[in-house]
């Protein structure tokens, strides 16, 4: 293997990333090197190439975190990971790792954490299995922030149903795909160009967010359903109220909970008996590795095999490698809808 690699690094905020060789990582005891074959994109990547924000500690830095390739070493205390050479998926990031820019995801080799690092079905393209990784993990953080374990199984005879307000979005497709896993039937929100999308995806019934009368008409049908409506997901910026005025009608007099994944701003709206918390692991390291592992290991690696989980939203794939990154950004900064662009490497 060769002792340096390419990457595209970030130098300063507000400036196009710039692809440079990099020294290629020994694996520290708990990481994976991984040869990357394909990036995903998410928002937080142009907003840190653009404005430094969330912070980036480190300049230069390497952004991204969504990545699949093959497993090329692994540090001394690995015992989770799939072995050398095997085809995996793994969040690739520096944001839990002090900015470290070996863990970010827009290079050649990539550092990940062994908990954060999963097979990747041989029926699943790299460009597929790129989408994952932190899509999947915020949908599946936001049940654990409302306090439902990601072992939960309900039946029907349950009657447990949660509302996806965002459903089209990266997040939104798996919180309604890890909604159907863990047995609620599920009441969505999306444009209605897919409605039907979101329907395969595994919800019972998807609204027009834009329809004067939404919230109106899923609580009429929560109603005729007979169903228990306490639970949320607001994925998406300007939810929050919505989502509250549905669960005033639905909730009854059971304490509700909502995820909410866009920060909460100061003075948000509230609801008596509600519990509204922003979407976010844990800042105990301890704790939020547990809670990686049960992402990745616990829930998605046997959902994957078993194909009950599949690459959502519909892929954009750009081209041009690691000097096209800059123009697949600008491209997920004038936003797309019901798509997640996907880079090969």
């Amino acid at each position: 293997m060769a002792k340096t690699h390419a990457a595209a690094v970030s130098q300063q905020a507000g400036t196009p990333l710039v692809v440079v060789e990099r020294e290629t990582p020994e694996p520290g005891p708990n990481d994976v090197l991984i040869e990357v074959k394909a990036v995903a994109l998410n928002p937080i990547d142009f907003y840190q190439r653009d404005y430094g924000m969330p912070p980036v500690p480190i300049y230069p830095a390497v952004l991204g975190s969504d990545v699949a390739g093959y497993v090329t070493k692994v540090g001394s205390n690995v015992t989770t990971a799939p072995p050398v050479g095997s085809r995996v998926l793994a969040l690739a990031s520096a944001f839990y790792q002090n900015g470290s820019p070996d863990h970010g995801a827009f290079q050649k080799f990539a550092l990940a954490q062994s908990e954060a690092v999963t097979a990747l079905p041989d029926s699943l393209s790299f460009e597929q299995g790129a989408v994952y990784p932190l899509a999947v993990m915020t949908a599946l953080t936001a049940w654990t922030t409302m306090g439902i374990s990601l072992t939960t199984r309900f039946t029907p005879a349950d009657k447990q149903a949660v509302l996806i307000w965002g459903a089209a979005s990266s997040v939104g497709t798996y919180a309604v795909q890890s909604a159907k896993a863990l047995g609620f039937t599920v009441y969505a929100t999306a444009s209605p160009k897919h409605h039907d999308y979101i329907k395969s995806l595994g919800a019972h019934a998807v609204f027009d967010y834009k329809d004067a009368d939404v919230v109106s008409k899923i609580v009429s049908a929560v109603r005729q359903d007979g169903l228990k409506l306490y639970n949320a997901h607001a994925v998406v910026d300007g939810a929050l109220q919505h989502v509250l005025d549905v669960l005033k009608e639905t909730k009854g007099q059971n304490p509700a909970q909502v995820a909410n994944s866009p920060v909460l701003p100061e003075g948000h709206p509230t609801l008596d008996n509600t519990t509204i918390k922003f979407n976010y692991p844990s800042f105990d390291k301890e704790v939020r590795d547990k809670h990686i592992g049960d992402c990745f290991h616990g829930f998605l690696a046997p959902l994957l095999k078993n194909g009950a989980l599949v690459p959502s939203p519909h892929l954009q794939v750009e081209s041009g490698g690691l000097e096209g990154l800059n123009g697949a950004l600008d491209k997920q900064r004038a936003g797309v809808s019901g798509t997640k662009i996907v880079v090969p490497l």
